[in-house]
């Protein structure tokens, strides 16, 4: 077995055993301590460990055994948060579903997971309790936890074996979609997210003093491990918010309960929107001490104007799924003017290789491989696709494109993003960052598409409410500024962007829908 590194060794001293166990310490030491947060319930450090417990308790009556897959279909919320850190005391695995996805998705969730049962947050969104109509739960109230829906054992459920090996063990099973739309099940380990939590104790520093506004949802990695067990791990209260709404973060903002906020570019996006359309000359800075976003490209043009109008860097990192998520940030104390996602996290290796497997010259764009204890275990019930994506000495392909300069990385798009015009690369970011410059602009989003043996340049755009923008003025800014073989063949504008439960542009429909319109332009010409 590989070594891991002795930074990555200095990092993994100490950490719990599982994941449940990250709220002992701060329990003890604060138990009065706000842990969590939701609308007007607040759960102390030592309240949260005690219905953790009882949550424990309930599970095993569900009959949920240590090795099953317990699905919980909900938005963020106490009850949440609660049986995340349950099923860990039980060593099941947590399978957090999104109630905003549709009936199919969930269902597909829910069936290749194998889980045990599935429990339906009804009291926290009208989705959730939607799904839970449909599969039969019974609702009743189960303690503190409020109000749920329970689902129908599954008595042909078969437990994974446990690990006492806190690398070996899941904690989570996470679905992601990646590029391609088909869910794939990333089996994260107790050591991955804890590895993670702390790193960010060593990288951002959070306190017991600091109330992180947790609006990335739970059922995604960032709101997973950074939002929920970076902070409960650090002591730090974090305010559990269901969906997004830009003038309730401001009136929070104002009211002095938050310090921190993470989220993505579109979450920025929507809070610029609402300053603009709401006519407020400025928006409160409180007690925010900090700004980061992940998740997607970060826009030169966004980052400055999020700067200007709250007063902080808005520090840009960069993770994914597979990796638990944290690869690299940029540093609060050394805070970045590029779009740069800052150095790699302490206590893992990567490295950048070419289309022949070798490595790419300094400062060339290559291939991002990770490697160390923020690796997921694999994908669940597929080993072929876990093979494909790790090689035998540890080495994860992440199918991004990057390049290193200096310690800084930066991300230049998806390898199955990338698209080749006429044997030259074009990158995505870099023409989507040319439209979003536009003040029109919201957002846009870049995909290529086959034509006649090569592929064009394809954009979609969004534009601000109200904005009187015309395609050929959009086709004439990017032609200003982008060489001929990255301009735009074509510019759709749309009301708005595809977006997934964290704003994130789902590209893969994008893609579809240009193919979609070629096919029907070429159909239209032979008629």
């Amino acid at each position: 077995m590989r070594s891991i590194t002795a930074e990555a060794a200095s990092l993994l001293a100490g950490l719990p055993r599982r994941l449940g166990h990250i709220v002992d310490a701060p329990a003890r030491a604060q138990p009065d301590h706000p842990a969590l947060i939701a609308g007007d319930t607040v759960w102390t450090y030592g309240e949260l460990a005690a219905i953790t417990a009882e949550a424990a308790a309930a599970l095993r009556q569900l009959g949920v055994r240590p090795g099953d897959r317990l699905m919980v279909v909900s938005e963020n919320g106490l009850a949440l948060a609660a049986l995340v850190l349950a099923s860990s005391a039980l060593d099941a695995w947590v399978v957090v579903g999104n109630p905003r996805l549709s009936a199919r998705e969930i269902d597909l969730i829910r069936d290749h997971s194998g889980a045990r049962r599935v429990l339906y947050a009804v009291d926290v969104s009208e989705p959730a309790r939607q799904h839970a109509a449909r599969h039969g739960a019974a609702i009743t109230t189960l303690g503190r936890l409020g109000t749920l829906g329970i689902g129908p054992l599954n008595a042909a459920a078969v437990p994974e074996p446990v690990e006492a090996d806190g690398a070996r063990q899941a904690a989570a099973l996470l679905y992601t979609s990646g590029t391609t739309g088909n869910p794939k099940g990333v089996m994260l380990t107790h050591r991955n997210i804890l590895f993670n939590a702390a790193v960010t104790q060593v990288t951002r520093a959070p306190t017991p003093a600091d109330q992180i506004y947790g609006v990335l949802p739970m059922s995604h990695i960032v709101g997973f491990s950074i939002i929920l067990a970076s902070s409960l791990m650090a002591g730090s209260t974090v305010h559990l918010v269901p969906r997004y709404d830009p003038a309730a973060f401001v009136a929070a903002v104002a009211a002095g309960t938050v310090t921190m906020l993470f989220g993505v570019p579109a979450t920025y996006q929507r809070l610029l929107e609402h300053k603009s359309v709401a006519g407020l000359k400025a928006l409160p800075r409180g007690r925010l001490r900090m700004l980061f976003v992940a998740g997607a490209p970060l826009d030169p043009a966004l980052k400055r104007q999020v700067e200007a109008a709250l007063g902080l860097p808005l520090l840009n990192g960069y993770g994914i799924t597979e990796c638990a998520p944290g690869i690299s940030g940029v540093r609060p104390d050394a805070p970045r003017q590029d779009e740069s996602v800052g150095p790699i996290i302490p206590g893992i290796e990567v490295r950048l290789v070419g289309r022949d497997g070798s490595p790419v010259a300094p400062g060339a764009v290559g291939e991002l491989h990770v490697r160390g204890p923020n690796v997921m275990r694999g994908y669940y019930r597929a080993p072929e696709a876990t093979a494909a994506a790790i090689d035998a000495e540890g080495w994860f392909n992440t199918g991004d494109l990057a390049r290193l300069e200096g310690d800084a990385l930066f991300i230049a798009g998806r390898t199955k993003e990338l698209i080749i015009r006429s044997g030259f690369n074009v990158y995505p970011a870099e023409v989507e960052a040319v439209l979003n410059a536009h003040p029109g602009v919201v957002q846009s989003a870049v995909v290529g598409r086959a034509r006649d043996g090569n592929e064009e340049v394809v954009a979609f755009v969004q534009l601000l409410p109200g904005a009187c923008v015309t395609v050929s003025e959009l086709m004439a800014h990017a032609s200003g500024q982008l060489a001929a073989y990255k301009r735009p063949a074509e510019i759709i504008v749309l009301e708005a962007l595809p977006a997934g439960a964290t704003g994130k542009i789902l590209k893969h429909r994008l893609a579809e829908a240009a193919q979609e319109e070629a096919a029907r332009r070429g159909t239209r010409k032979s008629a």
